[in-house]
């Protein structure tokens, strides 16, 4: 199986994004000229990352957009909808329940789990529940959950990721500046703010210095 590199997929997800935004523009056609113009990078790039998986345009004809929106949506699995969990429900946990672009990019959180007791039975959001840490396994299984977001300290990622692992999660989005290890089937994603901060001040060092 040949293995893409992960900024490549994270490009992806970004095209899949430049091209929903064209087609509310009723653009039919378009090109990895464009995309890159529009996104800020070489037109090569979007042609090497999308030559990972076939062709899919013509040389001096371009891309037609909904198909290659279409394409892009079967390859990010956004072609299905992903229950969602969010382990940790408090102020970031709260903050994600409650972000829409989630439902509408296909990814439905649907329980959250917590350790306070004071929290346990109360709603992060309209229509999500928080229940404790020893429900997690019923939870999973009963609602198909595949995806858990870690927003629990991060003294406690590590444990609380082997936690949802064995109870069934396939893939975690970690919002805890903590590195976890997990096993080689299991897909993991960090996000951590003070490191793109660090980057983005590092970039601004630059700019400053000319």
């Amino acid at each position: 199986m040949l293995k893409i590199p992960k900024p490549t997929v994270k490009r992806l997800a970004i095209y899949y994004r430049c091209l929903a935004k064209l087609k509310e523009d009723n653009v039919e056609k378009t090109s990895s000229q464009e995309i890159a113009y529009i996104l800020g990078i070489k037109a090569s790039q979007v042609r090497k990352d999308l030559s990972y998986f076939g062709e899919f345009g013509k040389r001096g004809v371009g891309y037609d957009v909904d198909k290659l929106s279409f394409k892009l949506r079967e390859i990010l699995g956004l072609n299905k909808s992903w229950n969602v969990a969010i382990i940790g429900a408090g102020n970031l946990g709260n903050a994600i329940a409650n972000y829409s672009g989630l439902e509408k990019n296909g990814f439905r959180v649907v329980a959250a789990f917590d350790n306070d007791e004071k929290k346990i039975g109360k709603y992060i959001s309209t229509n999500v529940k928080i229940y404790k840490m020893e429900d997690l396994e019923e939870i999973i299984r009963d609602n198909l959950i595949e995806i858990a977001i870690l927003t629990v300290p991060a003294q406690a990622a590590q444990n609380v990721s082997e936690l949802v692992i064995k109870k069934g999660i396939k893939g975690i989005l970690n919002f805890t500046p903590a590195t976890i290890t997990v096993p080689l089937n299991i897909s993991v994603e960090n996000v951590d703010f003070v490191v793109s901060l660090k980057s983005l001040t590092f970039a601004l060092g630059f700019l400053f210095e000319k």
